[in-house]
C-alpha cells in the first residue's frame, strides 16, 4: 500500500497548494490513501468546516490536526459526524470527535489505521493525557482489523517525537511527526521496520516563518509585542511524505516529497475559501 502524508497546511497558501498540486503527486506515485495535516488550514490555526469539507473533495481521505483542532467552532460542533476528520486521540474522551479511524483505500480496498496524538511539552491550547500508558493497547485493538497503522504525532518537543517512534518501533508501520512546521532529514526505516519522521515540515510559503510573513515576524521578536501577521505567498511548497507499506504492516519505504507550486502561485485569495 502507497500513502501520502501532506504535512501541515498553513492558511489559504496550504490549500491552494493541495488544489494544484494534488492531482500532480496522484498521477507520479499512484497512492492508495491521501492524508493530510490541517491543523493551521483556517485563518492563523485550526480548520474550519469549509475547508475540511473542501480538501475532502479534492481527494484527502484522512485530515488530522493538532493543539489547534477545535479553533473553528463550526467544525468543532460538526466533528462526531465527520469520519474523515481526527482530533487527538490523548485529549478528554468529554471532547467531540475521534482519535483514531479504520478506513478502506479507495484503490485497492485494502484497511489502514490512523491515530492522531497530540503531544504535552509545550502545548497551550488543550491539555493532553500522556499517551504511552494506553497506546500499546490500543494499537493491539486496531490490529485485530488491520496490520497498517499510521500515527500522527503533533508536538513542539523533538526528543518527545523521538521516543514515540522508538516506542512504537515494530508496532505500527509508520510514526510521522508533525507540529514544529519545518522539515527534519531524519527519515528512516527503524531496526524493526518502521518508518519515521521527526517531522514532515509544512505545505505552505517556503520564505516564511511558519507559513508567516517574515517582516511581521521580526517586528513580533523585536517589540515584544504580539503580530496578527499575514500569511505568505512566496515561494510556495508542498511538503510531505510518501510510504510504502507491505502486507503485514511493516514499512518497506519512507520518502520526503517537496513540490514547488511556484508556477502555481497565486498573489490573491484563493477562490477555495
Amino acid at each position: 500500500m502507497k500513502i501520502i502524508y501532506i504535512a501541515e497546511l498553513i492558511g489559504k497558501v496550504g490549500v491552494f497548494l493541495v488544489k494544484e498540486l494534488l492531482p500532480q503527486l496522484r498521477k507520479q506515485y499512484r497512492p492508495d490513501f491521501i492524508i493530510a495535516n490541517a491543523n493551521s488550514a483556517t485563518g492563523f490555526s485550526g480548520l474550519g468546516r469549509q475547508h475540511a469539507g473542501y480538501l475532502h473533495k479534492l481527494g484527502v481521505d484522512c485530515i488530522t490536526a493538532g493543539e489547534s483542532i477545535f479553533q473553528k467552532p463550526d467544525l468543532t460542533e460538526k466533528l462526531d459526524t465527520l469520519s474523515y476528520v481526527l482530533r487527538p486521540m490523548n485529549v478528554s474522551s468529554e471532547s467531540p470527535g475521534k482519535g483514531m479511524g479504520i478506513f478502506y483505500s479507495n484503490l485497492n480496498k485494502k484497511k489502514l489505521a490512523v491515530i492522531s496524538l497530540l503531544g504535552r511539552m509545550g502545548i497551550r491550547k488543550i491539555v493532553a493525557d500522556n499517551p504511552f500508558p494506553f497506546l500499546l493497547e490500543t494499537i493491539e485493538k486496531i490490529k485485530q482489523e488491520t496490520s497498517a497503522v499510521i500515527v500522527d504525532y503533533a508536538a513542539l518537543s523533538t526528543a518527545e517525537k523521538q521516543t514515540m517512534g522508538f516506542f512504537l518501533n515494530g508496532k505500527v508501520s509508520a510514526v510521522i511527526g508533525s507540529g514544529n512546521k519545518v522539515p527534519t532529514a531524519d527519515e528512516t526505516i527503524l531496526s524493526e521496520k518502521t518508518a519515521y519522521i521527526t517531522d514532515s515540515g509544512r505545505t505552505g510559503s517556503f520564505y516564511s516563518v511558519g507559513g508567516f510573513d517574515p517582516q511581521g515576524k521580526i517586528q513580533e521578536y523585536k517589540t515584544g509585542l504580539f503580530n496578527l501577521t499575514r500569511h505568505s505567498w512566496e515561494c510556495p511548497y508542498l511538503q510531505g511524505i510518501v510510504l510504502e507499506v507491505n502486507d503485514d504492516g511493516t514499512a518497506k519505504t519512507i520518502e520526503r516529497i517537496i513540490v514547488s507550486g511556484e508556477k502555481h502561485e497565486k498573489t490573491g485569495n484563493s477562490k477555495s475559501n
